[in-house]
This record gives C-alpha cells, structure tokens and sequence, in this order.
C-alpha cells in the first residue's frame, strides 16, 4: 500500500518492522516513527500520550471491521469458552487487539479468568505463533484475528480441520494507520487524499491496494471516528493493566 501511496504522491516511506507493538509505540512517540499501523488496543494509548491520530482504515466490502477468535484444538475437549478452564492457552502480544485484549475480554466475560483458570499461558508473540502453536498440539486454546486463521489455512501452515471456531467476537474496528500530530499539515492532507482515493488513481492497480497483514481490501477511508475507536476500547475494557501484568507473570 505504501508502493502506491508512493507512486500517487512522490513520497517515499522508510519502512521498519517493529519486534512487538510496544517497540511501535515508543518509536512514534519518540518521533522515529511518523505513521504506525496497528490495532485499537496499541493506538488507543498511543492516542492519549498524543503521538498518534487516526489517518485511515482499509475498507473491504463495505466496512471497516474485522474479527477476533478463539480457537481450540478438535481434541482438546472446547466446545465452549467456559471448557477452556485447566487447559494451556497461547495468546499473541500484550499489546495486540485481537490476539489479546479482546480473547482475554470474552474469556472474562464467560466467567474464565486466564490467570487462576489456566493450566498455562504461552505469550506466542504473534497470531501466526499462536496458530502454529495450536496446530502443532503445543497448547489447547489460542486467540487470533479470523484474517489471520483463514491467511494460516491458505497458506497451508495449519490444518484446519484440527481446530474448531470455540467463540466469535463483535466486530472490531479494522487495525488503523495512525500518524504523528507533528507531521506537517500540508504533508498530511496530501496521505489523506491519497489514501481516500488511492483505489480509482491511474496507474494503481487492486493488487497493490493491501490491507493489515497484507491482505486484498477495496481500498481506504480517512473518515474515520476518534470516538469508534473510544467505543471499541469497551470491547476489552475488562483487560486492565493489572490483567495484563498478572497474565505476563503467568506466561
């Protein structure tokens, strides 16, 4: 996506990849980093230190949303998220959307606290990690993004038929780009521009219009709420930092 944003404005982008969301949060509010792609749970905080506001969402067949899971190995003995008590889970980064807030969120809302109803917690790191996990039988239960389950089917690096759907989520806001308040307005209104029309410029072709994780999106809108983000924030409001720091003492 970047490519194209690219070819339509004649910016160039210095692209890095961050080893966790932490290390992408701090790099933008130490001004290393002048956009960040990542989900409501990383840009909400960022947000409020005042290093981030929102720039675009990748839309596909009319919204903006997408879904977390959790998932469970067929021969686990999960047919609901309640089942998950005494059995190994493995979630992504602490600072993940949907391959950690919102699987701990619907946990703790059946009535399962990670922390006292695990067997074990496994921090994976990432939704491939976790999925990987899963399938090579190292945990029972995992939490991650429905694009990333069905990304790990068509890439054949699971099997899909060793792992069933155990709980669904609501639909979460999809990952936002997000930019720094200091870069130049005149800078940004030329990213919004672009970004708002990038799937009708010449010369772009729906190849290159990539979402999070590089999927295929139809392309993106810059009208984007401060206040859908807030909203969402009450999805995995249940996952306060005193969870996360038992959870990561756990693991």
């Amino acid at each position: 996506i970047f490519a194209a944003i690219s070819a339509a404005t004649g910016l160039k982008f210095d692209i890095k990849v961050g080893q966790s969301y932490g290390a992408v949060m701090e790099a933008q509010c130490a001004g290393a980093a002048d956009i960040a792609f990542y989900g409501v749970a990383s840009y909400l905080p960022t947000h409020k230190k005042g290093c981030a506001n929102l720039l675009a969402l990748a839309i596909n067949n009319g919204q903006s949303v997408y879904y977390s899971g959790i998932f469970a190995r067929i021969d686990a003995g999960v047919a609901s998220v309640k089942d998950i008590k005494g059995k190994t889970i493995a979630l992504g980064d602490l600072n993940s959307t949907s391959s950690f807030a919102v699987p701990v969120a619907m946990m703790i809302e059946s009535g399962v606290n990670p922390v006292r109803d695990a067997k074990a917690i496994q921090l994976a790191g990432s939704h491939a990690n976790v999925l990987k996990a899963l399938s090579e039988g190292l945990v029972d239960v995992g939490g991650a993004s429905f694009e990333s389950f069905e990304k790990a089917v068509n890439q054949k690096a699971i099997d899909p038929t060793k792992i069933r759907v155990v709980a669904k989520s609501a639909p979460i806001p999809y990952p936002p780009l997000a930019i720094h308040p200091k870069v130049a307005p005149e800078v940004q209104a030329k990213l919004r521009d672009a970004f708002e029309n990038i799937h009708k410029l010449p010369g772009i072709s729906k190849d290159q219009i990539r979402g999070y994780g590089g999927s295929k999106v139809d392309g993106y809108t810059t009208k984007v709420s401060e206040q859908e983000m807030a909203d969402a924030a009450k999805m995995f409001d249940l996952v306060t930092d005193q969870v996360k720091a038992d959870i990561l003492k756990k693991a």
